[in-house]
């Protein structure tokens, strides 16, 4: 996991600095949202190529419309409602061209109404565990990774080699490492 951009660039000073053509401010503004940004489309089942098409329509989308935002603040709620809406066409034209319907048929039928508050609610909390995750000392973040986040989750015994620490610590010290995920993630009103 990267470490996430310095939480002193608050969304307001990130827009306003891009707006100002400030080179930095876009690339710790990707930084901040790229893993949200591609991980809405893997969840709707897109391949990685196309999350990536996604993912750079999305960013087009923020560079052309970033001078329109109103409210900074709301730029992730805005990027989670633009990808999820990319990604609503992608699956109903793949969803089209497997069962044989041409493109210009798809263009005639209905366009469906907004994203669903649960899968933007749960899109939400997602990013909120990756952001206080990022936050955790590099260890903490290790071995939270190591035991929750890969597949199949590795053993005790792996993990304290891979840390170079005691087997017996390892209980431990991922209690430790929970405790401070919670007390970041609870600032976030997760």
């Amino acid at each position: 996991m990267s470490s996430t951009p310095d939480p002193g660039w608050t969304n307001a000073r990130l827009v306003a600095h891009c707006l100002a053509g400030d080179d930095r401010a876009w690339i710790v503004l990707l930084e901040r949202y790229k893993n949200l940004i591609y991980g809405i489309p893997l969840r709707y089942g897109a391949p990685p190529q196309d999350a990536a098409d996604i993912f750079q329509s999305v960013c087009l989308d923020l560079f052309n419309e970033l001078p329109r935002l109103r409210d900074p603040e709301a730029l992730q709620g805005w990027l989670i409602r633009v990808t999820a809406h990319k990604c609503y066409h992608w699956k109903r034209h793949q969803t089209a061209h497997e069962d044989g319907i041409t493109p210009e048929a798809l263009e005639n039928t209905a366009v469906a109404g907004p994203v669903p508050p649960d899968l933007l609610a749960e899109i939400e909390r997602e990013e909120m565990v990756r952001e206080a995750l990022a936050e955790l000392p590099p260890r903490c973040r290790e071995m939270i990774g190591m035991l929750f986040f890969e597949q199949p989750p590795l053993p005790y015994e792996e993990v304290a080699r891979r840390l170079d620490l005691a087997t017996g610590s390892i209980g431990f010290i991922r209690g430790r490492c929970l405790k401070k995920l919670r007390k970041l993630l609870e600032r976030r009103g997760f």
